[in-house]
């Protein structure tokens, strides 16, 4: 009998042993190859497998890998991409970062594009043809220019290349990409639903101009949601419907992908309330462009039109000071409001904190209880005297939300774009945040989407999908970074979130690790101590969403719920809408060159893409399609 209990201890003692050498934790740190800064939220992962991890704020990961020899992969957004081979021994790492813009080697000749270089050095603009010298650097900036080359121009010290000179000012907030939680430790995912599509525009703009768009420019979220998708409309009470569904995803056929999609009810425009509008345009000087100021008059003309009599307009315009030059005026009386915009000139500074004090004040006059009252702002974002700093912007910005006036924000032109300034005061205005980049976004957004964009239907609507461990062992949220909500957050009334419009749609995509699969149960959090949770599970369903929202003149919300049960359906037998989200997504993270674009390239996406026009009426998924074109032979200009 001890014979056989020693036999035993020592055959428990030789597979702990064993299970205990199959994994080991690696640590390290990622910087920036010149300034050696930390890099956070850099994905960390062992090549071609679900072992990956993110960097925290000072550069640091730890990560749990199988044994053995291994190549570790680091990606992080703006940079390229490094893979390194590790020992089977070895349990540290030091990575560095190289930039990805617009890099070219030391020697070679470099071509300007004119429009864009004069812009930024007039009279010293280079020539259109410049060869470098080696510079002096410090940090990330050339401190000494040697013959035939322009000060300024930025470098990266990696002996050999260097960095074509930065084109404008514009500014983007750093997006931080959504990675994978653990269902069982983080079972919970809850986020503001966007109905925004500032980004996709703006990104148009950058590949019709020839250029790729910087990757904080590109908010996948909005891409997919540009897009027209036949949902069907809410028929009970609730003014949304929700639907789920889910495939093997595409750029990683490992994983799965669940679309869920939001639709709002429709409502003739002669049944919508009476609409108090205040235009409040930026014509400082900076508008003295012929994609800013003469397309806003254009876009507003076309607003003008689509007008009712039982609907208000004002206007009022700032530069080096704030005015009204036209007071409220019925939408009967469109010459008159017309006249007024044919008038309007650019010059002076931004005041831009002035003329929203002062349409804001008009716009209270006008609210009343059962209206629709909206401030409009067009502009470029340049807020530079007056009320700038964004602490008073936005606290007087949200005061007036409470009192029922909401705030839209149209961008316009380029060069000077400041992105999140535009959508940091929409999003507090409770209003929409788009990107007008030519007459036709004009016409969507003012004629085709009209009702969507100026009347709302549902308010302060957050999503809380729980995820059954069951079926997943893993999950992330595509795009949606800028709208993430804490749980806590989903059953408070008081917190804010985004609004719907009449006859929008919104769509979101989880990429899903399932359970169960080989070799690779990933634990990014060691096993707790004091409780070890027990899944309950579910024969079916692969997750349930939660859904809140309000009525628009109400402050309580209401709970809807929806089920997805399994399905292991291929992306190509999924439905037609499902199948272009899916490309669009792709596209958004190729331009992003983020750590979880898979095996996706810009062929895939054209395929994907191709075969899900179906009906398009507008010709946007034909206009996608020409674009992803665009950026493949912009991507491959860029490449060494």
């Amino acid at each position: 009998m001890k014979k056989y209990l020693a036999l035993l201890l020592l055959s428990c003692l030789v597979a702990f042993t064993a299970a205990a050498q199959q994994q080991r934790t690696i640590t390290g740190v990622v910087t920036d190859s010149v300034a050696s800064y930390p890099i956070a939220n850099a994905v960390v992962r062992v090549k071609g497998t679900d072992f990956l991890t993110a960097t925290d704020a000072k550069g640091a990961f730890s990560l749990k890998v199988p044994a053995g020899a291994l190549t570790i992969e680091v990606t992080a957004t703006n940079y390229k991409q490094v893979a390194m081979k590790i020992s089977a021994t070895q349990t540290t790492l030091k990575v560095k970062l190289t930039k990805l813009q617009q890099v070219i080697k030391a020697g070679q000749k470099n071509r300007y594009v004119m429009k864009e270089t004069q812009a930024l050095y007039g009279s010293r603009a280079p020539s259109a043809i410049v060869e470098y010298a080696a510079p002096v650097i410090s940090g990330n900036n050339v401190q000494k220019a040697s013959a035939g080359r322009v000060a300024g121009v930025t470098a990266d010290a990696t002996p050999g290349y260097y960095y074509s000179p930065a084109p404008n000012t514009e500014d983007y907030s750093a997006i931080n990409e959504n990675t994978f939680h653990a269902a069982t430790d983080q079972p919970l995912s809850t986020f503001s639903i966007d109905v925004d599509r500032a980004s996709y525009s703006n990104m148009r703009r950058f590949l019709n101009n020839g250029e790729l768009p910087p990757p904080d420019a590109v908010r996948v979220e909005e891409m997919i949601n540009y897009f027209d998708y036949r949902y069907k409309a809410p028929t009970g009470k609730d003014p949304v419907a929700i639907y789920t569904d889910m495939a093997i995803c595409p750029w990683n056929t490992g994983h799965q992908l669940v679309r869920i999609a939001l639709k709002s009810k429709q409502v003739d425009t002669k049944d919508l309330p009476a609409t108090n509008l205040v235009f409040l345009l930026d014509v400082s000087g900076s508008m003295d462009e012929e994609n800013k100021l003469p397309l806003v008059k254009r876009a507003f003309k076309v607003l003008t039109e689509q007008l009712r009599p039982q609907d208000k307009v004002a206007i009022v315009v700032y530069a080096g000071a704030a005015g009204v030059v036209l007071p409220a005026t019925s939408g009967n009386d469109k010459k008159k409001i017309l006249t007024a915009l044919e008038q309007l000139q650019a010059g002076g500074s931004t005041a831009g904190g002035e003329g929203i004090k002062l349409a804001y004040n008009i716009a209270d006059e006008l609210h009343s209880k059962n209206s629709n009252t909206r401030v409009i702002l067009a502009t470029d974002g340049d807020f530079n005297v007056g009320i700038s700093s964004e602490g008073e912007l936005t606290r007087l910005i949200e005061s007036e939300r409470q009192k029922g006036v909401s705030l839209s924000v149209l961008g316009f032109g380029m060069g000077n774009l400041k992105d999140n300034t535009l959508e940091l005061l929409a999003d507090k205005g409770n209003g929409n945040y788009a990107y007008i980049d030519n007459f036709e976004e004009a016409r969507r957004t003012f004629v085709t989407e009209f009702g969507g964009t100026l009347f709302t239907v549902a308010k302060d609507v957050k999503l809380q999908v729980e995820f059954n461990p069951q079926f997943v062992q893993a999950y992330r949220l595509v795009g949606y970074e800028n709208r993430m909500l804490q749980n806590e957050d989903f059953n408070n009334d008081k917190k804010d979130a985004g609004d719907m419009g009449v006859g929008h749609t919104v769509t979101a995509l989880y990429e899903l690790i399932p359970s169960g699969k080989k070799g690779e149960n990933v634990n990014w959090v060691d096993p707790l101590k004091y409780q070890q949770g027990k899944i309950l599970g579910n024969q079916s369903e692969v997750l349930t969403v939660k859904l809140r929202y309000k009525q628009p003149s109400a402050d309580e919300s209401q709970l809807m719920e929806k089920v997805l049960p399994y399905n292991d359906q291929a992306i190509t037998a999924a439905p037609e809408d499902f199948r272009m989200a899916t490309a669009v997504a792709a596209f958004g993270q190729l331009l992003r060159h983020s750590a979880f674009k898979g095996t996706a390239t810009y062929e895939q996406v054209l395929s994907w893409a191709g075969n899900a026009r179906g009906e398009d009426a507008e010709g946007y998924r034909a206009e996608f399609i020409q674009l992803v074109k665009k950026a493949r032979l912009l991507d491959k200009e860029d490449k060494e």
